[in-house]
């Protein structure tokens, strides 16, 4: 058996940066078995497999190298970019509509989530922090400065213990034009650090348009490859952009 799929970079227009993902359109799903293997061949973040419906849509899945995950921005984003920029893909997460944007961006209406105050747990500690929560599958701590984002060392392990799909962290933007920095740790999903998250600014979106009051903010996810995000408030929606480049086919043989 043969499959072919392409290797895309998301949340940027330059190859070798933001966040590679793997997309797969296939007539068929394979097993759960074969799907989670090839994800684990690729070794990327996440590998989106495409199914065309009969109703014109795409039936969409996200596996990481370790599982299946709900919901997932950047192959979403790579698998609008294969389908030409606009597509409605039903998931895990309900329908997401991707739309062609200005500038050659792709428009994503996902769902909002609003991450809420918690508790720091005793034997948690990154520095200091303004705040903590928790969203619908991550948690969220905002830090004093973007400095402090871009300079943490992270303690995966206790992260992990936090129990939650992923840990974003995050600061005001300090550069022009940016609103917020933000770096996501996964270990429970078997990603230690992505590159650049979609899902995440779901809830950095709601967070920093309560913070400033905007209705569009963009964001800056300051991992060693980078990436920008834009982010648009609509009620408990947020509309993700994004830019997406593709580097490479690939074929697998099994």
């Amino acid at each position: 058996m043969a499959l072919d799929l392409t290797v895309v970079d998301s949340f940027t227009d330059q190859p070798f940066t933001g966040n590679p993902a793997a997309v797969a359109v296939l007539e068929a799903f394979p097993d759960e078995n074969t799907m989670q293997l090839i994800a684990r061949e690729m070794n990327l973040s996440e590998t989106a497999f495409v199914v065309t419906r009969t109703d014109g849509a795409y039936d969409l899945r996200w596996f990481t190298p370790s599982v299946e995950v709900d919901l997932c921005g950047h192959a979403t984003l790579a698998s609008a970019h294969v389908l030409g920029g606009q597509a409605s893909f039903h998931t895990r997460s309900g329908v997401l509509a991707c739309t062609r944007g200005v500038d050659g961006w792709i428009d994503m209406d996902f769902p909002a989530d609003r991450a809420v105050e918690a508790e720091v747990p005793r034997s948690f500690g990154v520095g200091p922090m303004r705040w903590f929560g928790r969203g619908g599958s991550d948690v969220l701590l905002e830090l004093e400065h973007a400095q402090d984002v871009r300079g943490l060392v992270p303690d995966l392990q206790m992260l992990a213990a936090l129990g939650s799909r992923a840990v974003i962290v995050t600061a005001a933007g300090d550069e022009p034009g940016i609103d917020c920095v933000s770096r996501v740790f996964a270990p429970n999903a078997g990603i230690p650090e992505d590159p650049v998250t979609g899902s995440a600014h779901c809830t950095l979106g709601v967070y920093w348009g309560d913070r400033t009051g905007k209705e569009n903010l963009t964001g800056r996810q300051v991992s060693a490859r980078g990436g920008t995000v834009g982010m648009h408030l609509r009620g408990d929606r947020v509309v993700i952009s994004g830019q997406a480049v593709s580097t490479a086919e690939v074929r697998l043989s099994f």
